[in-house]
């Protein structure tokens, strides 16, 4: 067996291959580890069959839907999760086939509704069912501790003690342990009555997940997070540098438009000098009449550079071919001292 785990993070995801018919799948993929997938299947000279979610995450952003779409293979998950782009949906007792290798399907609850969990010969995959040292947290939607407590107990500890374990996360630098080590020595486990570990889970509250809201939207519905936006919008636009366009503007060039996409009352405090105001959200129902000519050349900016990024890309979609985003922004342009102009007071 080929074996690599991926750690991003407190995250963990597991390329799995069969030396003998080369074929491989992806457990619990981060998106931002997609290439690393590509690159070790081509080093193996493997087809990834498969792309395995254990459950529905909530800390981190899928790689299933985008990893599916460029390799063509289908999302595997539990026949209960909430996600549309599941294409082949599993249950307690399923076993998928990874040319020889074996993954029996646990259905594990309790972390999420449809988490599970993976078996195979010498090892599972928990998931966050269980962790190395703790348990996952049920505190979370569709969370539960009287189902975690069925899950890790008449389930998972019922099975070979010696089996390695490999979570879906590591905050500690742990990379896997054994049911027989975590049910010695983790302390959650040493709750063996029902009633004294659902009360110490109900009791237990962590930090939230970092885009915890952002992150279960995406995860569950299969849309784009902001910063897939962001980049997708950057892939698109040509940027130009604040010095150029200090230059432009101090020389009086007349051959762009720079264009303040803030609310109005940002751009009275202070924008650019010569800049013209159109806010983000009244882009699209009056460019037309802002900027007849499409081959205007155009340089959007906001405070940042984030939202003048995504105009941009709006612009270039809507047919303006000239349209440039400032690298940077307002905030970075008062920071390099360059002239700020204020908008004149209301005449009384």
């Amino acid at each position: 067996m080929i074996f690599e785990q991926v750690a991003t993070g407190g995250c963990q995801s597991y390329f799995i291959a069969c030396g003998d018919t080369c074929t491989a799948a992806v457990i619990d993929p981060e998106v931002r580890q997609i290439a690393r997938y590509q690159a070790l299947a081509t080093q193996y000279g493997a087809r990834i069959r498969y792309v395995i979610d254990t459950h529905t995450h909530a800390d981190h952003f899928s790689g299933s839907k985008q990893l599916a779409q460029l390799i063509g293979a289908p999302v595997v998950a539990h026949q209960s999760s909430p996600s549309p782009y599941v294409t082949m949906r599993v249950d307690e007792g399923d076993v998928i086939k990874v040319g020889n290798l074996r993954l029996s399907v646990l259905h594990t609850p309790g972390h999420t509704r449809d988490s599970m969990c993976l078996v195979m010969s010498d090892r599972v995959f928990t998931g966050d069912a269980l962790l190395i040292g703790a348990t996952g947290r049920t505190d979370l939607p569709t969370g539960d501790p009287e189902q975690l407590y069925d899950s890790l107990f008449n389930k998972l500890l019922k099975l070979n003690p010696q089996l390695r374990i490999y979570p879906a996360h590591d905050y500690k630098g742990h990379t896997c342990s054994t049911l027989e080590e975590e049910k010695r020595s983790n302390p959650r486990l040493q709750k063996a009555e029902r009633e004294a570990f659902v009360s110490m889970m109900r009791a237990h509250s962590p930090s939230m997940p970092e885009h915890l809201t952002e992150a279960l939207r995406v995860n569950m519905s299969g849309g784009v997070s902001v910063a897939q936006l962001l980049s997708e919008a950057a892939a698109e636009v040509p940027f130009i540098s604040m010095e150029e366009v200090k230059g432009r503007v101090a020389a009086g060039a007349n051959d762009m438009i720079v264009l303040d996409v803030r609310e109005k009352d940002q751009f009275d405090a202070g924008h650019i000098p010569t800049a013209r105001h159109l806010s983000r959200g009244q882009l699209e129902l009056r460019v037309n009449e802002a900027f007849p000519d499409p081959t205007v050349r155009i340089v959007t900016y906001c405070e940042v550079g984030k939202i003048s990024t995504l105009a941009a890309a709006t612009l270039r979609r809507m047919g303006f071919t000239r349209v440039l985003a400032l690298d940077g922004g307002m905030k970075a342009w008062r920071e390099q001292g360059f002239p700020v102009e204020t908008a004149a007071p209301p005449q009384t």
